[in-house]
């Protein structure tokens, strides 16, 4: 039986679908330019389309940039007043914060003619150094800003709001959400794969107090750069599920962490799924030509009830992450939040860490979840290295949500890019055809290659905030 597919599946088979409609509809057009007008002009037609196609038309946008997003925060939430009076924006009453607070402002951005073909963004400035943020080409609607690190200059009313290729309209909404400073608690963060840890939090981790990462699968699928070697499939594939667990085990070093806190489950990527369907079953690799999880477990500093027989079943995975969190006994878990991060074993990961705490005597006080795919748009977090975040598009009003966000200095964001660029999964070039659509993005888009490495995660995880949402907490043992 096939599995079903994902709701982000389903967006991509819909939206190839259509893409290959259009193309035939091209070709149709471009064969009657031919007969009709002169038969050198389909081929100068056909070039032009494709840099036209690969300048404007390439993004994974799965909705309109003219929706509204749609966003429920929780009741309690606090709601400065605020208006804009020119670039200004101005709290009607003085406000009350700490500096470690999350403040999102809901405003509506109308794109220009211009802003259909270059990213519109909104730069924040009045607080040191000047904040981008960016949204879709042909931006027509609510969006949301993130002014946690903007505190000062709008309590002092030297916040300004300036539109590029967009405007600003209509009078904004700002919601303070308050939340304690977990850099000052033991953190423990789930990684479903190397790299994950450090996309979605090395700058938390880094600084806090405490620090466990757990990275639940080798990753050792799509090894085609290591097959390039001279390596058969599975022998590529083993080579590098290794040097991603040494990644997992050994860059949080670079944050201070130490090995006695790190460990790697091995199981396999993208069979989660299959082992939670099955909890008894053993699921083996896809590629490596594995059933055992204990080749990529081999450099833990301590063993774990997985080790026994190595078999990749969704029980051992279980009494790892219990075995784990009894010895770690962290105060805030991090891990992918399953309703916007659509990745299947991120989901699981999830799942996995929520059964594992079922009748444990240590609970978390906190869980957050992260997002580093998004089932809609692809180039969320839009804009460049560094640039701020903005909450990415939601368009159900019925999931309430509690969005917590971390600012990072840019000290920080560097040490988070180095960390990244040690990661061997993100440093093979990309493949010609994306290295050819950014060339001609960047000349006729005006979009920024990261300074800090060639891999897109560069753009989208090194900048000025990192951005969580606060989950359900277990309520404990029963």
């Amino acid at each position: 039986m096939s599995e079903p597919l994902s709701r982000k599946q389903q967006l991509l088979k819909r939206h190839r679908r259509n893409k290959r409609m259009g193309l035939l509809v091209g070709l149709i057009v471009l064969i009657a330019c031919g007969v009709l007008l002169a038969w050198w002009l389909p081929p100068v037609l056909a070039v032009l389309g494709w840099i036209a196609h690969e300048a404007w038309f390439a993004d994974h946008l799965f909705y309109s940039p003219q929706d509204d997003y749609q966003y429920s925060f929780p009741a309690d939430s606090e709601r400065p007043g605020v208006r804009l009076e020119g670039e200004r924006l101005l709290l009607d009453q003085p406000l009350n914060v700490a500096g470690d607070e999350t403040l999102m402002l809901a405003i509506r951005v109308k794109s220009g003619w211009a802003g259909r073909f270059l990213d519109p963004f909104v730069t924040l400035s009045g607080s040191g150094h000047a904040d981008r943020q960016t949204f879709e080409r042909g931006v027509n609607g609510l969006r949301y800003l993130n002014l946690s690190d903007h505190a000062e200059a709008l309590s002092r009313g030297e916040l300004r709001i300036r539109g590029r290729f967009c405007s600003v309209q209509g009078q904004p909404e700002l919601w303070l959400l308050r939340q304690p400073d977990y850099r000052e608690q033991r953190v423990m963060v789930i990684a479903p794969h190397a790299d994950d840890a450090e996309l979605a939090a090395f700058g938390l981790y880094s600084q806090a107090r405490e620090a466990w990462i757990v990275t639940l699968t080798a990753g050792e699928i799509e090894a085609e750069h290591y097959q390039q070697m001279g390596l058969e499939r599975a022998d590529a594939a083993r080579l590098k599920g290794r040097l991603r667990a040494w990644d997992s085990l050994a860059v949080p070093r670079w944050a201070g962490v130490p090995e006695a806190h790190c460990a790697q489950l091995g199981y396999f990527c993208l069979q989660l799924p299959a082992m939670q369907a099955a909890p008894d079953q053993p699921i083996a690799s896809r590629e490596a030509d594995l059933n055992d999880t204990r080749l990529f477990r081999q450099l833990n500093p301590f063993l774990l009830p997985g080790d026994q027989d190595g078999a990749p079943t969704w029980h051992n995975l279980l009494a790892d992450l219990r075995a784990l969190i009894e010895r770690a006994r962290p105060e805030v878990i991090v891990l992918p939040h399953p309703s916007i991060d659509p990745h299947p074993d991120h989901i699981c990961a999830h799942t996995a860490v929520m059964q594992a705490l079922e009748g444990l005597a240590w609970q978390p006080t906190s869980v957050l979840g992260y997002a580093n795919h998004l089932h809609d748009n692809d180039r969320w977090p839009m804009g460049n290295s560094s640039d701020g975040i903005t909450l990415p598009p939601m368009f159900d009003a019925a999931i309430r949500v509690h969005p917590c966000s971390l600012p990072l200095s840019l000290e920080q964001q560097r040490n988070k890019a180095m960390a990244l660029g040690m990661m061997h999964d993100l440093q093979p070039r990309a493949v010609l055809k994306r290295r050819l659509r950014r060339a001609i993005q960047q000349v006729l888009a005006g979009r920024k290659p990261s300074p800090y490495g060639e891999n897109e995660f560069f753009r989208k995880a090194v900048r000025r905030h990192e951005l969580f949402w606060h989950l359900p907490v277990p309520q404990g043992k029963p």
